[in-house]
């Protein structure tokens, strides 16, 4: 592992820095109730099949119609009923109601002032943006990249570099901070940085990060020092 100082720390945002306030579990949940059919599939399989649709969607809710089009199908049910369901879900989830995860505001308040800083997230801007604006992180990062938007998705390199090319930064001086091993550490070693995980749900180890802490508070320590 490279023993470089860091001068560049780049976060992933959701479930790392905010999550929302309402569970997708719970969001759709109602959306079913509101179709009027019983549950079909559990929000696990929307989490699996997300990052598959994110290049070749130009919204949130096109990507979500194909996504829960394609889960219907594969559980042997009509994908218009998908469709329906996912148009019943845009219309019940608010991307401002988001609230900043324990150490969040503090880590950021602290590393702005001592580091160059940036989020790569994938998500399109019409999602990402109004949940920096609820949780009071607009303007804290000096740039945003909105992977399979900008860029290709995470665990490309791209997103990656193209946040370190904003920044000025070198790959070998910085560190990306994620939830997720097959997207943040998978992706942050595929662009050359080093790796700091903050898991947010079990995950099958196929990838070793650099770093695994157990909260952002313990990220105050940087243990890249």
């Amino acid at each position: 592992m490279t023993t470089e100082p860091v001068d560049t720390v780049l976060f992933d945002l959701d479930d790392t820095l905010v999550t929302y306030n309402r569970t997708t579990s719970e969001v759709l949940d109602e959306a079913f109730a509101a179709v009027g059919v019983d549950p079909f599939f559990p929000a696990e399989a929307y989490f699996e099949r997300y990052e598959e649709f994110l290049p070749t969607t130009g919204s949130i809710e096109e990507l979500r119609e194909a996504c829960f089009a394609a889960v219907a199908d594969d559980r042997g049910r009509d994908p218009t009923l998908g469709r329906d369901v996912a148009r019943a879900f845009s219309a019940r989830r608010d991307h401002g109601d988001v609230r900043l995860l324990p150490g969040a505001r503090e880590v950021v308040d602290a590393f702005t002032d001592e580091y160059r800083v940036g989020v790569v997230t994938n998500g399109p801007p019409d999602v990402q943006r109004p949940k920096l604006a609820g949780a009071g992180l607009d303007g804290a990062f000096e740039t945003v990249v909105f992977a399979g938007h900008d860029t290709e998705p995470k665990p490309k390199p791209e997103p990656f570099h193209r946040a370190l090319a904003t920044l000025g930064g070198e790959s070998d001086r910085a560190v990306h901070v994620g939830n997720s091993l097959a997207s943040d550490v998978a992706g942050a070693h595929a662009a050359g940085l080093r790796s700091v995980w903050i898991p947010a749900y079990a995950e099958d180890a196929t990838i070793e990060p650099h770093y695994e802490l157990e909260s952002l508070a313990e990220l105050a320590a940087r243990p890249w020092h």
